[in-house]
């Protein structure tokens, strides 16, 4: 990466974008908890923040992901306090940073611009280790699934759930949101070897609804539950009459999506090891 990339400069005041990955296996989400001995990522990214800029830094994200969640593109904002340029928060949040979370990119965006409230689209992936045996390997990157998915079965279920819809039998019971109405934008679900992709977008997602739809679509894929039960699940608006919650592992908030005029960089979704296994 040359140096020549780092051509902008941020003056107190200025609100400044950012990108970054996460590996959530050792935190407690994203949010910060503000209790001893709780550590989040948005704690620690503020305190690397506050030392580069010798002030309080504090950041809004796009989306927070819950204790062991992962982000290959999580989006968030805060007002620069000092004057620094690009490669300061950049490649000097990454020197402070522990090497589980890491920034991307910095830019500038106008006043107005809020990392949640301008997002019109998040987009997750879920990756299901499929095999007989578990692997050693990633072990907190992939949800391992021993029984065989059928994972046409599970796309031709997922397509119930398009639209503008009630989730009330996919999001957690304890879930604050106002309204239960999401529109999803679509749900693709392929293999690619011995790994099962399950990707995901929608306007905004309701606690554990990502995690809820995968439950149902492993049991509609192991051939517990017909291909109508998702729809049929969707239609009673009861969340006891759904799958149990899949477990964080395996899930990464990939994208999100905000309005062409705000120029933000484009990036491939994620997580890394499966570009080029022939997901979108």
């Amino acid at each position: 990466m040359s140096s020549a990339i780092f051509n902008t400069s941020f003056a107190p005041g200025d609100r400044v974008a950012m990108s970054l990955s996460y590996d959530g296996s050792h935190y407690h989400g994203w949010q910060s908890q503000k209790k001893p001995g709780v550590s989040t990522v948005q704690e620690v990214l503020e305190q690397a923040l506050s030392q580069i800029a010798n002030a309080p830094v504090s950041v809004q994200c796009a989306g927070r992901t819950d204790a062991g969640v992962h982000a290959s593109r999580q989006i968030i904002h805060f007002d620069s306090p000092s004057l620094r340029d690009e490669k300061a928060w950049v490649m000097g949040s990454n020197t402070l940073l522990p090497r589980d979370i890491a920034v991307h990119w910095a830019k500038l965006v106008p006043e107005g611009f809020n990392a949640r409230f301008n997002a019109t689209a998040r987009r997750y992936r879920y990756v299901i280790l499929n095999t007989p045996a578990r692997s050693a390997l990633l072990p907190s990157g992939v949800t391992w699934e021993s029984r065989p998915l059928d994972e046409r079965c599970m796309y031709q279920a997922a397509q119930a759930l398009l639209g503008e819809r009630d989730f009330t039998s996919y999001r957690a019971v304890a879930c604050q949101s106002r309204t239960p109405m999401r529109n999803v934008h679509f749900i693709e679900v392929a293999r690619h070897g011995d790994l099962v992709v399950i990707d995901i977008q929608a306007n905004a997602f309701l606690h554990h609804m990502v995690r809820n739809i995968t439950g149902v679509l492993m049991a509609i894929g192991s051939g517990v539950k017909p291909v109508e039960w998702a729809e049929q699940v969707l239609e009673a608006r009861d969340r006891t009459v759904a799958a149990a919650t899949a477990p964080p592992f395996g899930l990464y908030l990939v994208d999100v999506i905000y309005p062409e005029s705000f120029s933000l960089p484009i990036t491939e979704p994620g997580p890394y090891f499966i570009n080029g296994l022939g997901a979108n």
